[in-house]
Parts: C-alpha cells; sequence; structure tokens
C-alpha cells in the first residue's frame, strides 16, 4: 500500500509536469503564432491603407541611433528647460516647456522603501538624464515646415501650476499660419488629459495627424531578474492584450498595430504610463526601440487618423494620459468612467488569471473588513481549509487509519517477504477491510498547488501587497522575511552582508533564514511526521529531510507567501491530531506534549 502511495504522487508530480509541457505546446504556442500572425496581418493592411489612401502621415522620426553620452544629473536635466509645476494629492513634478512635455512625475503617495522618511517614487524623468522615460503629444504631417518638436519652447497663456481644477493652456506658432494651443489637466489621482488644438490662419488647407508618444531610454534600473513579472510594452489594440517584454521588444524590434480606440504604454511591476486615444478614432500603434551606443530607446506611440484643416478652420483632438500606481479599483473606475477597455489588465494576472484575480477579490474584501493584508492572508486560509475541509478529512482519515494498520503492514511484509504478489494481495485485502483508500493520500497536496500559485502571483503584482504590513518585524508582507538567523534576527546590530569574505554568502536567497521560514519548517516537520513511516528507509531518510530542503527554499519567498503556508501547515496539523485522536492514535503532538510534562497522555 505505501508502494502504492509513493507511486500515486510519483504520477501526480509526473502529470502535472506532462500537463504544463501540453499546456505550453497546444496553448501558449499557438496563441503565440496566433498573435504573431495577427500582427503581420495588421501590419499588412496598414500599409494596404496607407498606400491607397496617401494621406496617413507618418510619426516623427525615430530617434538617434547615437545619441552623445549621457553626462547630466536629473536635477541639471530638469533645469535644462523652463517648467510649470505639477501638484496634486497624488502627483509632484513639473511640465517642460520645451516640447511641452510630461517628463518629471513623482507618485507622491508611495515610497521607494518601506521606512517614513524614504523618497517618493520617481515615474518620469526629463531627457538627458540617465533612464530618461517621457510623454509627449504633437502634430506630425508631410512637407510642413516648423511644426512642433522636442525643441519647441511654448508659452503659458493660461495658468501657472498644474493641478485638479485647474488647467495649464500652452501654445505656440509655426509662424506659416499655424497656432498649436495645448491644454493640460489632471485629476486627484493618475490622470491626464491633452487637448490639442490647431488653428489654421494661412491661406491653404493643411493636412495634419495627431500623435502621442511614451519613450523610456534605457531599461528600468530595477527591472526584475527573472522577469516573472510583466514588464516592457503593453496595451489593448485591435481588442486584444498586446505584450512585449523588453529582451523580445530588442530582439524582434517592435509591432505594428492597427487599432479603434484602445490604450498604448509601458508597465513596470506596480507602475504604468499609457496614452488613451478617443475609442472611437482609429489609430495606427506602434512599439519600436532604436539599438543606440548609450541605452536603447523603447517607444509606444500612436498616430491618428489624418485632418484636413481648411483655411480659417481648427481641429481638436483629446489624449489621456495615466501615469501612476496599477491599484485595481482605480483602473476599474477608469474603464467605467471613460470607458477604456480592459484598463485593468495593466496588471499581470498572468496565465492562470481566472484563479489569481478572484484571489485577489477575495483578499481585497477582507482587507476592507479588516483593515491588514497579513489577517486577510490567514483568513483566505482558513476559508480555503474550510471549501476543501470534506476532501483533506477524508484524506487524513485515510493517512490516519494507515498509521493505525503499519503494525499489520509490517507483519505481512516479513511474512511475505519472499512472496512480492501474495504480499501486495494481503495489503489490498487489508485496506480493503479497513476501508483505507491510497489514492486520497495526495489530494491535500493537490488542492494547494492553485491557492500557492494564486497567493504567490498575487503578492509579486499587485500594488496594494507592496509594503503592506502584518504585525512586529514584518511591514512588507510582498517582501523576503527582513530579520535574519545570521544576526540573531536582529538583537546583533549588524548585516550579515557586510562581513568580509562570506558576507555575500550569508546574504543569499538560499541562506536568507528569517523566523517565519522556520516557523515554516518546523511545522512542514510536524506535519511530515503524521503521516505513515515510509517502508523503505532510504525514502523516510528523504521524507525526514524534505522540511529542512523546503525551509531553504521558501525562505527567500515573499514573507506573507510564509505566512500562509505556516499557517496552513498549524491548521494541518490540528486537524490530523483531532483525527489521530479520535481513531486512537499515537501521534508526535502527544510525544511533545508527554516530553513536557512528564506524563504520558492517553490515546483517544
Amino acid at each position: 500500500m505505501q508502494e502504492n502511495n509513493n507511486r500515486n504522487t510519483i504520477i501526480f508530480v509526473v502529470s502535472a509536469v506532462l500537463i504544463l509541457i501540453a499546456y505550453q505546446f497546444f496553448v501558449l504556442d499557438p496563441a503565440a503564432k496566433k498573435r504573431s500572425a495577427e500582427a503581420a496581418r495588421q501590419k499588412a493592411v496598414a500599409a494596404e491603407v496607407q498606400a491607397a489612401s496617401g494621406a496617413a502621415p507618418a510619426l516623427p522620426g525615430a530617434p538617434s541611433a547615437n545619441p552623445g553620452p549621457v553626462v547630466v544629473s536629473r536635477q541639471d536635466a530638469a533645469a535644462a528647460s523652463a517648467r510649470a509645476p505639477i501638484a496634486t494629492p497624488a502627483l509632484a513634478g513639473s511640465v517642460s516647456l520645451r516640447g511641452a512635455r510630461i517628463d518629471d512625475l513623482f507618485l507622491k503617495n508611495y515610497r521607494v522603501a518601506v521606512a517614513k522618511d524614504s523618497p517618493p517614487v520617481e515615474l518620469l524623468r526629463p531627457e538627458g538624464a540617465k533612464h530618461a522615460f517621457f510623454a509627449e503629444f504633437g502634430w506630425t504631417g508631410a512637407n510642413l515646415p516648423g511644426l512642433p518638436n522636442a525643441d519647441t519652447v511654448w508659452q503659458v497663456v493660461e495658468g501657472s501650476t498644474l493641478a485638479p481644477g485647474q488647467p495649464l493652456v500652452l501654445r505656440t506658432s509655426n509662424g506659416q499660419g499655424l497656432t498649436f494651443t495645448r491644454k493640460l489637466e489632471v485629476d486627484d489621482k493618475f490622470m491626464f488629459t491633452v487637448t490639442d488644438t490647431v488653428a489654421n490662419t494661412g491661406a491653404g488647407s493643411v493636412t495634419l495627424a495627431p500623435y502621442a508618444s511614451v519613450q523610456r531610454q534605457g531599461v528600468p534600473a530595477d527591472l526584475g531578474r527573472n522577469q516573472i513579472v510583466h514588464e516592457g510594452a503593453i496595451g489593448w489594440l485591435g481588442g486584444e492584450l498586446r505584450q512585449l517584454k523588453y529582451a523580445k521588444w530588442l530582439k524582434e524590434g517592435g509591432l505594428n498595430v492597427s487599432s479603434v480606440g484602445g490604450w498604448t504604454g509601458i508597465t513596470d511591476k506596480y507602475w504604468l504610463t499609457a496614452l488613451i486615444p478617443d475609442q472611437k478614432e482609429h489609430i495606427q500603434s506602434q512599439y519600436r526601440v532604436t539599438k543606440s551606443l548609450a541605452a536603447d530607446i523603447y517607444e509606444a506611440n500612436y498616430v491618428g487618423r489624418p485632418h484636413i484643416i481648411p483655411a480659417g478652420k481648427q481641429v481638436t483632438e483629446v489624449t489621456r494620459l495615466f501615469a501612476g500606481a496599477k491599484t485595481v479599483p482605480l483602473l476599474k473606475e477608469y474603464e467605467t468612467k471613460l470607458g477604456v477597455p480592459h484598463l485593468d489588465m495593466a496588471v499581470d494576472w498572468g496565465n492562470f488569471w481566472f484563479i489569481t484575480r478572484p484571489m485577489f477579490m477575495f483578499l481585497d474584501f477582507i482587507f476592507q473588513k479588516v483593515g491588514n493584508f497579513g489577517i486577510a492572508i490567514l483568513l483566505l486560509t482558513v476559508a480555503v481549509k474550510l471549501i476543501f475541509f470534506p476532501l483533506a478529512n477524508k484524506s487524513y482519515e485515510s493517512l490516519t487509519k494507515m498509521k493505525k494498520v503499519q503494525p499489520q503492514v509490517e507483519a505481512l511484509r516479513t511474512k511475505y517477504k519472499e512472496d512480492p504478489a501474495k504480499q501486495q494481495q494481503e495489503l489490498m485485502a487489508l485496506y480493503q477491510r479497513e476501508k483505507i483508500n491510497p489514492l486520497t493520500g495526495c489530494l491535500p497536496m493537490l488542492v494547494q498547488i492553485p491557492v500557492f500559485y494564486g497567493l504567490y502571483k498575487v503578492l509579486t503584482v499587485t500594488i496594494e501587497m507592496r509594503h503592506a504590513p502584518f504585525f512586529g518585524w514584518i511591514q512588507d508582507l510582498s517582501a523576503k522575511d527582513p530579520l535574519t538567523i545570521w544576526n540573531l534576527f536582529g538583537l546583533i546590530p549588524y548585516n550579515p552582508a557586510t562581513v568580509p569574505v562570506i558576507g555575500g554568502i550569508l546574504n543569499s536567497d538560499l541562506l536568507h533564514l528569517g523566523p517565519m521560514a522556520l516557523l515554516y519548517g518546523v511545522t512542514m516537520y510536524l506535519s511530515t511526521a503524521m503521516n505513515p513511516p515510509q517502508p523503505d528507509p532510504i525514502q523516510q531518510k528523504i521524507f525526514q529531510f524534505m522540511p529542512v530542503m523546503f525551509t531553504f527554499i521558501m525562505a527567500p519567498f515573499a514573507v506573507g507567501l510564509l505566512i500562509y503556508w505556516t499557517w496552513s501547515n498549524v491548521l494541518t496539523i490540528l486537524q490530523q491530531y483531532v483525527i489521530m485522536r479520535r481513531f486512537k492514535v499515537d501521534n508526535p503532538i502527544d510525544q511533545i506534549i508527554a516530553k513536557i510534562t512528564g506524563k504520558p497522555r492517553e490515546v483517544g
């Protein structure tokens, strides 16, 4: 029977791997090929439309492939242009009057680190500084001199500070009959509204098309090493989600998509900078990259339909810019209020979104009631245990019965040692009499997998979990445990990373043993000890070593995940303990209590 249980576990693991491979081969790969084919089709259609109409101007030329070395600080880059301040409850920064760019932005309510004196998160940065990141808007047209560009200095004609309810109006002229007016507005959160008007006071008609662009020079300094979370190009275009990680973006050179409405931009783990055209506007969107010796330049942009502007007339285009934190309720609010499709897809829910999103919604619902995401995780664990209680209870009862009949099992193994077929027959007969089902042994592990994945993804991608405190030393559920055994959990005032020679080893993820990781290891050991012993001595040693191994594996994971897994182990131990007492089976909990009290506990 024990061999059956081991075989079932092996079959389960192998089957899970095969399912993942099949999912990759039959679902993800065809979907990727479909997206590539659709991109090629959209590009071909756009080319045909362009050739047929001859009227769609191109976006202004790509940035220079060999810009000079970056030599200025952020402060100097910002000071190179006159500026108008941005001041909202959520944002601080400024608008550059040279180019009328939004290129200087900080998120006031989000800090770089947990410490209260940590500086606010920087989102946008002026060109000329390292890691420049900015948004610009304008008009493009064929053979029209003097159109506003990155070097055009705009004049302020209304307002002085861009704030909610206080627009900033800028104006410039090409000196040949075209006057350009830009009205900038911002709400109290993260949405800018850019209203561009061009008035033709010349003698003849002109053809212009609006464009908008988000440009990043170089990949983010804090780009994730394994890129489990999507960072790079993102957008909802042509009726589907478009994504390009930086490595693929650089390798493939970008993507061209025709779309009606939608949105496009560049995403970080927690932050989004996205352009949102009028949702009825036909646009040509492009993700392009310009390779450079200084820093590769990544750009997400779009060009709207051309407008023929007769003499004495004017046209107006409205573009919105989302620049801020990817909080799910806010993204959904903008979806509803502005009609922006699937803006919440900017959060990387992953391929198993049907697990991740409901789990986040459940956690957020509990958080709204209790005000602490750590407590929400504990209550989520209880809810999962209650949902799967009948299934898990049946499994633990089977394991308890197996432990109870272990002496009989060993007797049969000894008696029929030379006749494996007879031994198996007698074991099966014993299990049938005792109503033991070997197939239920791996069910608790099976139901834990989607919950573990879902919580891991939620802790990794949602801004709500970033810097979310629990109690005591745990001030960020999305980060690894801040304490480590190498300085006695903070009692010794030194950083293990500073120790000569071995500091890097002690501070490595593999050896980052915090109190939550050790608690997890202890609870896993107790949970494993509640199960029947393995018949093979080598297998038994492996199972005894697994809690130690998994303690090191789980140590660098988000502490919120360790809280879930440790609490889940505690509930499992309690459930197994009650069942083992009911079936009058000896268990390690009673043994521990007996050692502490010096009095053996009666079984049952």
